[in-house]
């Protein structure tokens, strides 16, 4: 597929929030994966969330331009993913379920173009909700729209509209979400004098609830194996991260959350360990 196009619209302002939330966690997680001499990728994980435990185990066998996953949880659920890519040029197919339940069926198509990407996305039940998303642009700056209208009710669930603008060392992007009533601008720069490091700030509106929250964020480079992440908002909610690399693709991941503005509360703590081969 060509990805010298603009982003989907789902992955406008991205990197930012990558940066501000991902890895996060107050759970205790551990997984693993494997690969066996025929091309699967097995891998299984078991996670502690607030005292409740939960498991599952994936299998994932490609060929060609045909993927095939599998995965099976301790809640007796059953998901099954098929993906096909280049069947038509710069086309991706997918069609997923999951057992036991048959209505969460869905097929989704996407196509990237060097100046626009599309996806459309249909669920396989009596009344389907329709996904479909597109952006136009280039790598650097990229507008985008993307909306759920569910058919039954003859009424549109979501719609969202963003713009960005990329450059080599850093990224912007405003994105008005929630049928209109939220409204988000972030920025992001890389900053040599963090070995790699990058700053990020986010602005987010509430119209209806007439509140703002303001979050500031970054990242600093320890050392190759070795990231360090923070995050503070407005309302005295702080992050903290640390991720190393134990070996390569194998991570060990220790976070923590603390409101500073109600100390009383005990702060909590995440972590996470993930090995591969």
């Amino acid at each position: 597929m060509s990805t010298k196009g603009p982003a989907l619209c789902c992955d406008i302002g991205k990197s930012a929030r990558d940066l501000l939330y991902k890895d996060y966690s107050s759970d205790q997680k551990i997984s693993f994966t494997t690969f066996s001499e025929t091309g699967v990728a097995i891998s299984s994980s078991l996670a502690n969330k607030g005292g409740i435990s939960h498991g599952d185990v994936a299998a994932q066998y490609k060929y060609k331009k045909a993927t095939v996953d599998i995965k099976a949880d301790t809640e007796t659920t059953v998901s099954t993913k098929f993906t096909f890519t280049d069947v038509l040029p710069s086309t991706k197919a997918t069609a997923s379920i999951k057992f036991p339940d048959y209505e969460s069926g869905k097929l989704e198509a996407q196509y990237l173009h060097q100046h626009a990407s599309f996806t459309t996305a249909v669920g396989l039940n009596k009344s389907p909700a329709v996904d479909f998303s597109a952006t136009i642009g280039t790598p650097t700056i990229a507008f985008g729209a993307e909306a759920s209208y569910l058919i039954a009710c003859r009424a549109f669930s979501k719609y969202t509209a963003g713009v960005s603008l990329s450059k080599p060392d850093s990224s912007a992007s405003v994105i008005l979400c929630d049928k209109g009533d939220t409204i988000k601008a972030s920025y992001l720069h890389h900053l040599s004098k963090l070995n790699g490091g990058a700053v990020v700030g986010e602005v987010s509106r509430g119209f209806s609830t007439n509140e703002n929250t303001l979050t500031v964020g970054g990242s600093f480079v320890v050392d190759p194996q070795t990231t360090v992440k923070a995050r503070l908002n407005n309302h005295g909610n702080l992050a903290a991260l640390l991720q190393h690399e134990i070996s390569p693709k194998s991570t060990f991941t220790l976070s923590g959350a603390l409101d500073t503005k109600t100390l009383q509360k005990e702060p909590k703590f995440g972590l996470a360990l993930s090995l591969k081969p």
